[in-house]
């Protein structure tokens, strides 16, 4: 296990043809066994850009069937019954709805309750959030109420409330279980963190998680395809492994955001050689 690098699985039939401009429906092949160890699927903040048909258009494309949603493909502002219908679109594409967000709550019970109710409507398991630490028994006591998780994001050293996880984790220990983590590894590096140990550290409340990779440690615009950059993603994927990591491993690619498919098909198909090196090592 010492010998496995990132480095050693860059030169995946996969990640080449997306890196040399090859169509996704050239590269698309069945997911490998050992994506189900893990849940490699998709932050739809990746497609912000476009509209939920296209992005789920690119989820089949990407083999992905699991995805967490940002409110520009569900509506904050819809009614119960236009997100319940798109809810049905979703799942009728063959998705598997893991959640949605990033929400901010402040600490205000009406909004709060508000933000419950249109995760019930959208059918999230578990909301991602940036809450008002004030605003942590309100949402303690509606998230036992909707048995809904909620997960705080993290998000890097301008967050003035979690820049990292386990500023978050500090937070929420003691409190019900229904109350998380979701570790943004990008964000977390540019803190000065370690994203493995966070997620060994924190592991009892890790609930959702974003990757992406930095070509700089400390530079959120040094973003680029998951595989090219600092993170260590199999020591990262061995440690979720060890640790019985139930939830998604969401790719949030981040740039070009005119044209993230081929990014997603290389990063994707990176993170799958790592599990299927992680698996038969």
């Amino acid at each position: 296990m010492s010998r496995l690098t990132r480095r050693a699985f860059m030169g995946t039939a996969a990640a080449a043809a997306a890196s040399t401009g090859l169509r996704p429906s050239i590269v698309t092949a069945a997911p490998s066994p050992a994506d189900r160890t893990l849940k490699l699927g998709l932050a739809s903040y990746s497609t912000r850009k476009f509209t939920l048909d296209q992005t789920l258009g690119m989820a089949k494309t990407l083999g992905v069937t699991s995805m967490t949603f940002k409110d520009v493909h569900i509506p904050r502002t819809d009614t119960p019954e236009a997100t319940h219908a798109l809810r049905a679109k979703i799942v009728a594409a063959g998705i598997t709805i893991m959640g949605g967000g990033t929400i901010t709550l402040p600490n205000d019970a009406a909004e709060i309750r508000k933000n419950f109710e249109y995760a019930k409507a959208a059918g999230f398991p578990l909301i991602f959030t940036s809450p008002d630490p004030a605003a942590l028994d309100t949402i303690e006591k509606m998230a036992k109420e909707y048995d809904i998780k909620v997960a705080i994001h993290n998000h890097g050293p301008e967050d003035k409330w979690w820049p990292r996880p386990q500023d978050a984790y500090a937070a929420v220990k003691s409190r019900d279980s229904r109350l998380g983590l979701c570790i943004d590894v990008g964000h977390t590096l540019r803190t000065g963190t370690d994203p493995v140990a966070a997620c060994r550290e924190c592991k009892e409340r890790l609930y959702d998680m974003h990757v992406k990779d930095l070509a700089v440690k400390t530079d959120r615009d040094s973003q680029v395809a998951v595989g090219r950059g600092l993170i260590d993603f199999p020591a990262l994927f061995r440690a979720l492994l060890e640790i019985g990591y139930q939830g998604q491993v969401g790719l949030e690619y981040e740039i070009h955001e005119d044209d993230p498919l081929p990014g997603m098909i290389e990063s994707l198909a990176y993170e799958r050689g790592v599990l299927a090196a992680l698996r038969n090592t």
